[in-house]
């Protein structure tokens, strides 16, 4: 997930000790343009990246400007990628396609929904998981690496949810995957119908766009 405004102090914290190992200091300026440039990131991996270029023995001797980290980042996606399939499979194996599920990071909803939804993927046979790791997992870096907030869905719809919805009847809350709290974010802020849309031309403009 992005950084969020909770960690505005926890990051300004961070930078300053980093700057403080090359005998600088950072001025609050300096801060602002270092949190606008990695905001797309979240907290644990911004400290990740700080930490591997610190222990860089060629890079290393230097602060790092944002676009060094940022290029650092460009692994973290990879490990970021692998850890969100990580909670994915567990959550097929125990939660499965029946129930609907909120994860707490909103572009594990995004990828899922772009590859046909949570159903769809907890239908997926045994041997073809590993197709569909490699192929959620571009996705997710996909988004990453150039660093978009893309919308998602609220919640990642079961079989139970859809099958009340179609006869009027109530929805049971979602199972929360991981961090409650984070998961509530992702809840209040996810969209209904966001991901792919399609737009039938109407007879009229498809007359026009041919002219």
């Amino acid at each position: 997930m992005p950084l969020r405004p909770t960690d505005s102090d926890t990051f300004a914290a961070m930078l300053s000790a980093v700057a403080a190992v090359y005998g600088r200091e950072i001025t609050p300026e300096v801060t602002a343009i270092y949190w606008a440039a990695l905001a797309p990131y979240d907290l644990a991996a911004v400290r990740q990246a700080f930490d591997r270029h610190v222990r860089n023995p060629d890079a290393g001797q230097f602060l790092p400007k944002p676009a060094d980290l940022i290029r650092m980042l460009g692994g973290t996606t990879a490990d970021s990628a692998m850890q969100a399939w990580v909670k994915v499979e567990r959550a097929i194996r125990r939660v499965g396609g029946h129930e609907s599920v909120v994860f707490d990071d909103a572009l594990i909803h995004r990828c899922i929904d772009d590859m046909g939804g949570w159903v769809k993927l907890c239908d997926t046979l045994e041997a073809d998981l590993p197709f569909r790791a490699r192929d959620f997992q571009a996705l997710y870096r996909g988004f990453a690496m150039r660093r978009e907030r893309p919308e998602y869905p609220p919640r990642l719809v079961g079989r139970f949810e859809a099958g009340n919805r179609v006869v009027g009847q109530a929805v049971a809350p979602p199972v929360l995957i991981g961090d409650p709290e984070a998961c509530q974010r992702v809840l209040a802020i996810g969209r209904e119908g966001s991901g792919l849309r399609i737009t039938h031309v109407s007879d009229s403009m498809r007359d026009l766009a041919c002219h």
